[in-house]
């Protein structure tokens, strides 16, 4: 069962990436010859998962560093792995069961087929999910002063940064909208050309094939290829456990080889100790100085702590006479904050209550509507008819305003908190003259 595990796995990985059966064998029994082998399949894997491009012909080294930085971006932490040559000629392994941790705790196929999957219709994504950006904001002030980013970074190339990160969007939206237009116009054209009632007009691949009907046969070829991948992902998913077991093996033979190293090394530590105090007689006099040296250590120690804890206790004493005095100057401040904090809180509350509606995430086909909900396709059939899992663009629209007006709302906030802040600063600055823009 085992080889057939393997050889789903590996055919439901896209072509261009898909590995031998033999190369997860030979990582099994950590073959140096595997390692190479695994490094450009991680390489090919995660690169495509991030978008990028990539050969072939990148340099090994690349690839390596690359994977790396992939690897502990996804939060992957075993370090044997970083510590690996970046030559590729060794690490077999560890790059098992680096591909494995990708495959169970991401999602690997999943992400892998979505991508890489034929796209016959006109598809755009749409995500309505509301992130808890406030939260993120709070943690992200409360790190920064910590480790002195205020002092190292400059204001202007913050500036200069976004002001092309605004340059870049605009210029984002403009394509974006251009697409609509072009989009809006073969929906238009091909209106009631198409025998679907629900859909009544072509989408770009269709009209590419109406106009090159010779490119057909690579389309079918590329629908045929994803078929395979799909059918072998289901055969994947009847076997997945087999490798599973398979895996934990592996994870038991490199604890018993561990464990192995552990005691070899402790073995050779103890048989080199009494050679060294038979050879050196002066060993007995060091050892007796180490003795005495480790007992003042520890006197050292405990003087220290009893120390530290009667200057913390205090310290703590200070600090809370002065958050009480603090709590008595600046509560009206607080209350005050507090308020507003409520007040926002409290415009977003009827969408809090509104009854919660299944949140769109993913890629959407776009369909042409008339207004008209009475016109007929050339067939002689009604389009209007929307089918169940549709949405409108309009309830998209308004949705996404409500959430810019909430996201503008804690802009607000933001601004006003960072204006009180640095007024503060000025305050306690001598012979500055600020001027609010």
């Amino acid at each position: 069962a085992l080889p057939a595990a393997v050889g789903a796995l590996c055919r439901a990985l896209p072509p261009r990436a898909r590995p031998a059966p033999d190369t997860l064998r030979r990582a099994r029994f950590d073959r140096p010859q595997a390692s190479p082998d695994f490094w450009r399949l991680l390489y090919a894997l995660l690169k495509q998962i991030h978008g990028g491009k990539w050969t072939e012909a990148d340099a090994i080294d690349n690839q390596i560093r690359f994977v790396k930085s992939a690897l502990w971006y996804h939060g992957y932490g075993r370090p044997e792995l970083y510590r690996l040559p970046s030559d590729g000629s060794a690490g077999s392994r560890e790059l098992l069961l680096a591909f494995s941790w990708l495959l169970h705790r991401h999602s690997l196929l999943e992400q892998l087929l979505s991508r890489n999957r034929v796209k016959t219709g006109d598809e755009t994504s749409v995500c309505t999910c509301e992130d808890d950006l406030p939260n993120n904001q709070e943690g992200t002030t409360k790190i920064a002063p910590e480790y002195g980013l205020e002092d190292r970074v400059d204001v202007r190339y913050l500036q200069w940064l976004n002001g092309r990160l605004r340059f870049q969007w605009r210029s984002l939206h403009a394509q974006h909208q251009e697409q609509c237009k072009l989009l809006h116009k073969i929906h238009l054209f091909t209106s009631g050309s198409h025998m679907d009632q629900i859909l009544g007009h072509f989408s770009v691949t269709e009209t590419d094939l109406v106009r090159q009907p010779e490119s057909y046969k690579q389309l079918l070829q590329l629908m045929e290829s994803e078929t395979m991948q799909l059918e072998a992902f289901l055969e994947w998913k009847q076997l997945e456990p087999v490798y599973w077991q398979w895996m934990e093996t592996v994870l038991d033979n490199m604890a018993e080889e561990g464990n192995m190293c552990k005691s070899q090394d402790t073995h050779v530590e103890k048989s080199k100790l009494p050679k060294t105090t038979s050879c050196c007689p002066w060993a007995d006099s060091l050892t007796g100085q180490i003795d005495r040296l480790s007992r003042d250590l520890m006197t050292l120690h405990d003087q220290l702590h009893e120390l530290v804890t009667r200057r913390k206790a205090a310290w703590c004493e200070k600090v809370k006479t002065r958050e009480d005095e603090l709590q008595k100057e600046g509560f009206s401040a607080t209350a005050r904050k507090i308020q507003e904090s409520v007040e926002l809180k409290l415009l977003d509350l009827t969408n809090l209550c509104a009854p919660k509606k299944n949140k769109m995430h993913g890629s959407c086909r776009l369909v042409f509507r008339r207004k008209h909900p009475a016109s007929k396709t050339g067939f002689g059939r009604s389009v209007s008819k929307e089918p169940v899992s549709a949405v409108s663009a309009t309830e998209v629209i308004r949705e996404l305003q409500m959430r810019a007006a909430s996201l503008e709302r804690e802009l607000n906030q933001l601004q006003e908190e960072c204006r009180q802040r640095l007024g503060e600063i000025a305050e306690g600055l001598d012979r500055v003259i600020c001027v609010s823009p």
